[in-house]
């Protein structure tokens, strides 16, 4: 029992994915008012509300892809 379960290539994987969903959040963020009584409309664009999700979404899939998925050529 000397392997590990997630292979070097496979780690590499998981961390690229951690860095897709950090840029997904990265994307989130802003469209906020610095005044509360100001309603902001750009908290409710393109990029917030459809492009982020799917960025996140994507990451999620990689990291589960890295942990899940056959990296090693050995069978």
């Amino acid at each position: 029992m000397d392997r590990m379960a997630v292979t070097p290539k496979g780690l590499k994987i998981i961390i690229a994915g951690l860095v897709v969903m950090i840029v997904g959040y990265i994307l989130m963020t802003g469209g906020g008012s610095d005044d509360p009584q100001v309603f902001n409309y750009e908290m409710f664009n393109f990029r917030r509300l459809t492009l982020a999700p799917i960025v996140i979404t994507a990451g999620i899939v990689t990291i589960v892809y890295g942990i899940m998925g056959r990296t090693d050529n050995k069978k």
